[in-house]
């Protein structure tokens, strides 16, 4: 039996673009993340989707936006690139049972993460929080340099690799001098190799501490994460460990 979560009236509940064609789930899941306490805006093509997201409450001021693999019109992963153009929210990408290939896609056009239909109320609610936790993750202000023995850097820290430099407290990141655009886990997936350079990290301890999953995982999350911030930061940052990891080189 679900319940409801309280929340305080003077927070602002949590904005959610919900995209999905089938009516039966698409009401489904709206009742089910109101009782939660989000804010759900429900539509049912991929370009009534593109038009709430440009068009919605305070400008399109979403949190989060979950969208179907399988749309008419525009669908999810033409949806996620359009998004990406202009925006780094949080997305969160539904997929068929056995569409292996839709999931790759969704998450090489910028998706977060994804969840196989059927899902659980559960699990959808899990993967939310989980994903607006990466979205407002911001270290507590401080000054420090980067260690030099591998460890965990001081909160605030502003961390130089050559070109690469990342401000853990402003949460910047900047490469040769240009800022460099990030999704929230793209961020929290580079500050996980920073904080551990020279260190080979298995894709289930990324998985554990990026995408808070436990064994079960996907990994391949991971791989198509590291593959686009290569893209973004180039690709001799992040090494490849054949059978174990990745390694981000100092």
């Amino acid at each position: 039996m679900s319940s409801s979560v309280s929340v305080p009236a003077s927070v602002p509940p949590v904005r959610v673009l919900l995209v999905e064609d089938d009516e039966l789930m698409r009401r489904s899941f709206a009742v089910a993340l109101e009782r939660y306490g989000y804010a759900v805006t429900a539509v049912a093509d991929g370009l009534a989707g593109l038009e709430a997201f440009r068009d919605g409450p305070q400008g399109a001021d979403f949190d989060l936006l979950i969208l179907d693999v399988m749309l008419p019109g525009l669908d999810g992963i033409g949806l996620c690139r359009r998004v990406r153009e202009s925006s780094l929210v949080p997305v969160l990408m539904m997929s068929a049972r056995g569409d292996g290939l839709d999931v790759v896609a969704g998450l090489e056009a910028g998706a977060d993460d994804y969840v196989v239909k059927p899902v659980d109320t559960y699990v959808l609610v899990a993967r939310i929080r989980s994903l607006l936790r990466r979205a407002t993750y911001a270290p507590a202000e401080g000054a420090g340099t980067a260690p030099a023995d591998g460890g965990a850097p001081p909160e605030g820290a502003r961390l130089v690799f050559g070109d690469l430099v990342i401000d853990t407290g402003g949460l910047e990141v900047s490469l040769g001098g240009a800022p460099v655009a990030l999704t929230p886990t793209e961020l929290k997936l580079l500050l996980e190799f920073a904080a551990h350079p020279g260190i080979v990290l298995e894709r289930h301890t990324l998985l554990r501490n990026v995408w808070d999953y436990g064994w079960d995982g996907d990994s391949r999350v991971v791989d198509l994460c590291v593959q686009r911030l290569r893209r973004k930061l180039g690709r001799d940052r992040i090494e490849t460990v054949r059978g174990f990891g990745y390694k981000f080189r100092r």
